[in-house]
C-alpha cells in the first residue's frame, strides 16, 4: 500500500492478436509497451504463429526498440487468462477470435499485412512503417482514452 493508503492500480492486460503473430501485433505489443511502460501487461499472440518478420524487426528499430528476440505466440498460450483488452489487429483473426472470460473489452484495428506487400523490397519495407505508423497514431489515441476512463 501506498502512504495514503490506496493501493496502486493494477495494470491493464492488453493481449493483441494476429494471425501469424509476425508484424502487426508483434509491432503492437512492443508499441504498447514502449508508451505505457508498467502501467500495462502486454503481450501478442497468432491464430496460426509462425516467426516474427525481419522487417517488422526493422521497422521497431528505427523507433529504438529492439523486438529482435522476440517470440510468435499461439493464441491458446494464452486461453483463459484474463485480459482488459484484447484488440484484434488483422480480419481474420478478428473471426477467429474466441471468447475470452474476464475479457472486459474487444477492439478490432483492420490493418493490412506488410508481410503480404508485394513490389521490391523498398516497398514491401515501406508497408512495414506505414503499418508501424498506424498502429502508433491508434496506440496513442486508445491509450489516452483508456488512461482518461480509468
Amino acid at each position: 500500500m501506498e502512504a495514503s493508503g490506496q493501493a496502486e492500480r493494477e495494470p491493464v492486460r492488453v493481449l493483441f492478436l494476429c494471425t501469424h503473430n509476425a508484424a502487426r501485433s508483434q509491432m503492437a505489443e512492443a508499441l504498447l509497451r514502449w508508451l505505457a511502460g508498467d502501467r500495462v501487461e502486454v503481450y501478442s499472440a497468432g491464430t496460426e504463429p509462425s516467426r516474427v518478420h525481419p522487417m517488422a524487426v526493422q521497422a521497431m528499430a528505427e523507433l529504438g526498440i529492439d523486438i529482435s528476440g522476440a517470440e510468435s505466440k499461439p493464441l491458446d498460450r494464452f486461453l483463459g487468462q484474463p485480459f482488459d483488452w484484447v484488440i484484434t489487429v488483422c480480419d481474420q483473426a478478428a473471426e477467429a477470435c474466441p471468447v475470452f472470460p474476464g475479457a472486459a473489452r474487444r477492439l478490432h484495428w483492420s490493418l493490412p499485412d506488410p508481410s503480404a506487400a508485394s513490389g521490391g523490397e523498398e516497398e514491401r519495407y515501406r508497408q512495414f512503417r506505414t503499418v508501424r505508423d498506424r498502429l502508433l497514431e491508434n496506440l496513442r489515441q486508445w491509450l489516452e482514452a483508456e488512461l482518461a476512463a480509468g
